[in-house]
């Protein structure tokens, strides 16, 4: 495992695109999360028994940035079909709005525009966020340890030992 990610996080490309989407991600899904607030000025606050949501986005964050750019790095080193490289830009994806599911200010808006659809939506995603955060984690490592195995049968490169 070392060595596809030493192998992908040698060109400093990923390297930079893997901190820039750790940073997006974080810092999007703490603001979707209300860990920090914006207004009137920029405070981060992460009140009394929702740290274990807070490791989870961390987490998620992680996990995403490390997987999203071992995938563009499979897809543009072997240049095949597309089928094989949407499970790692799929497990991201859901990780991403897994991450987001306690909506916050956002769900309000949902409420609005879909009436009662979009009230059940919010509340679904409020009350099952944490399962459906560890859910996005469990497909982002499944996604990490097929990648990883991808890239070193089709790589050919001997793992360090």
């Amino acid at each position: 495992m070392t060595s596809a990610i030493h192998l992908v996080f040698s060109n400093l490309s990923y390297l930079i695109l893997s901190i820039v989407i750790f940073s997006i991600m974080l810092v999007g899904l703490l603001i979707l999360s209300e860990y920090i607030f914006l207004e009137p000025y920029v405070v981060s606050h992460i009140p009394s028994g929702t740290e274990f949501g807070f490791v989870l986005i961390v987490s998620i964050s992680a996990l995403s940035a490390l997987v999203l750019p071992m995938n563009i790095f499979r897809i543009n080193i072997l240049k095949k079909s597309k089928q094989k490289m949407s499970g790692g830009i799929f497990g991201s994806i859901i990780g991403a709005v897994a991450g987001a599911c306690s909506c916050g200010p956002i769900g309000f808006a949902v409420i609005s525009t879909f009436g009662s659809v979009g009230a059940t939506a919010t509340a679904f995603l409020t009350n099952y966020e944490i399962p459906i955060r560890i859910i996005a984690i469990g497909i982002l490592a499944i996604t990490y340890f097929t990648t990883v195995r991808s890239l070193k049968m089709e790589c050919k490169f001997v793992p360090n030992s």
